[in-house]
């Protein structure tokens, strides 16, 4: 049995272990509170694991399940040719809960990047058939537009998309030379001139990405997007970009994908983010908060005959997503829907934002462009150094937060948090930037940073 202080000590031995200088304590922890198993001091839990823990920690009704997930957790079926009830419980359940009835196909596999990957390949698999049987070669449906800081996974295809701030993710890795587009995000608060600036960033990307589909429009099988850029930045779309997007999607025989690894599942106070921008994907890749990732199609890919959900093994893995999980996943959809956890969000949302425009209002000099969907809620500071510098303040008055984007801090919190909750957070950052202990922080220099682009 390894002691809790000896946990990173023995990990690094054998791999990096430059996270959180936390352990967690799987028992204590408790809804969105992080509990130390060293010392039992207890962090308010805005991070959430990279926003995949939708219900929080040793939620009850999940507590109750143990011995059935571990009765699950001693086999591990090849889910894609060998069935189970748990299964079919677990893809019953997601039907009815998540699954938009314009997108009646589903393929589940372990990972947001293998997910992303899939929807990839099945708009290839679309425009190639498509093209063959207007007579072109099979070589002909290869490209994918996709935007500037952007995050889409770190597999072999979505190496080709991720552009985000830290090159280190991608740099020295062979990549595809797919086009890459102006993302014409909103600065908060949206002033006429911010929305005139966006405009023309708007008209700039679509009218790029209509001379490449002048140019080369039959070897171009997708247009992918998150719609809100997380990694990126926390970049927010005006909702006529989005639908500009799918009517070209639409005229051009291109699938529109929608990346909601991060955005789905109740984040943005709408079970799926697209649904705030009247824009239906024919794609969508989700991860994260259904524990079991994977991909929905809408009825667009029945256009062509043995698509990737009719022909055997075309899309697969050995595993096809993970029992447990899927099990998990039954379990959270459930509570998300039984406990208005959705609209949870929203309303919790709406009280995160509003006190982070007040913060804007406070801080003018190191606060800026508070921004948010739902719980999904930003803000910028001066640069990514102060960033860095705050977020390690933020730490040490037990209050965990992120990074993303440039200079930016993003809130991830679980749908289940309060409004006591969200107050608390917010006098802890207020409290440091009153204090501005923070400007004396030091913080250690990454020895492998690379300053190219």
């Amino acid at each position: 049995m390894i002691h809790p202080h000896d946990v990173k000590r023995t990990l690094g031995r054998y791999m990096l272990t430059e996270g959180y200088d936390i352990i967690l304590d799987l028992d204590r922890s408790l809804g969105s509170w992080f509990v130390d198993q060293r010392t039992g001091e207890r962090f308010l839990d805005f991070f959430s694991m990279y926003a995949s823990m939708a219900v929080g920690y040793n939620h009850p009704r999940l507590l109750k399940e143990r011995a059935r997930l571990g009765r699950l957790a001693v086999n591990k079926p090849s889910n894609s040719d060998v069935y189970t009830t748990a299964m079919a419980e677990f893809v019953d359940t997601f039907a009815r809960v998540a699954m938009p009835s314009a997108m009646p196909h589903v393929f589940f596999i372990d990972g947001g990047a293998l997910a992303v990957e899939n929807a990839m390949k099945t708009a290839f698999d679309w425009k190639v058939r498509k093209n063959l049987v207007a007579g072109y070669k099979e070589d002909i449906g290869r490209q994918v537009i996709h935007f500037r800081q952007a995050f889409h996974g770190r597999s072999g295809y979505t190496l080709s998309l991720t552009n985000t701030y830290d090159p280190r993710k991608t740099r020295f890795f062979p990549k595809f030379d797919w086009p890459r587009i102006v993302n014409p995000k909103l600065t908060f608060p949206i002033t006429e001139e911010n929305l005139a600036s966006v405009c023309h960033l708007e008209n700039e990307a679509l009218g790029t990405i209509g001379r490449i589909i002048d140019e080369q429009g039959e070897d171009v099988a997708a247009i992918i997007i998150e719609p809100i850029q997380g990694e990126g930045g926390d970049n927010h779309f005006r909702a006529e970009f989005l639908q500009a997007l799918r009517q070209l999607c639409d005229r051009h025989d291109i699938l529109l994908i929608f990346d909601e690894v991060q955005t789905g599942v109740g984040l943005t106070g709408r079970f799926w983010a697209f649904e705030h921008f009247g824009v239906q994907p024919d794609l969508l890749a989700f991860g994260k908060k259904t524990q079991v990732c994977g991909m929905l199609a809408s009825r667009r890919i029945d256009e062509v005959s043995c698509h990737v959900f009719q022909e055997r093994s075309r899309i697969n893995s050995t595993f096809g997503g993970n029992l447990v999980d899927m099990a998990r996943c039954t379990h959270i959809l459930r509570i998300i829907e039984e406990e208005g956890l959705v609209e949870n969000a929203r309303r919790q949302g709406e009280l995160l934002l509003a006190e982070l425009c007040q913060l804007a209002a406070e801080f003018p000099r190191v606060v800026s462009n508070p921004r948010g969907r739902g719980l999904m809620c930003a803000f910028d500071v001066p640069d990514n150094h102060t960033r860095d510098q705050l977020v390690r303040a933020f730490f040490r008055r037990r209050l965990l937060l992120i990074g993303c984007g440039g200079c930016s801090i993003r809130f991830r919190a679980h749908l289940i948090v309060t409004e006591e909750e969200i107050l608390h957070g917010i006098g802890i950052i207020r409290s440091v930037l009153r204090e501005g202990d923070y400007l004396s922080l030091e913080i250690a220099r990454d020895p492998c940073h690379w300053s190219g682009t």
